[in-house]
């Protein structure tokens, strides 16, 4: 019997596969990120930041500036 979708029939670990990447500093985090991560949508792509790049540029994302201005 075929086992149903998305049940272990992806490449590589369910871990690595179901991970959030930080898009500017590049850490890793489970999914769904921790609630002190920060998200955006610029261009039409969902960003993620961590905790630390969050807070390093606080001002900017408030001001909704795209993250390639800071």
């Amino acid at each position: 019997m075929a086992s149903p979708p998305g049940d272990g029939d992806r490449d590589g670990s369910p871990a690595e596969s179901r991970s959030v990447v930080c898009g500017r500093c590049g850490i890793r985090s489970a999914e769904p990120p921790p609630l002190t991560w920060t998200c955006s949508v610029e261009h039409g792509v969902r960003r993620h930041f961590c905790e630390a790049c969050a807070r390093e540029n606080l001002r900017a994302i408030e001001g909704r500036l795209d993250s390639d201005w800071w």
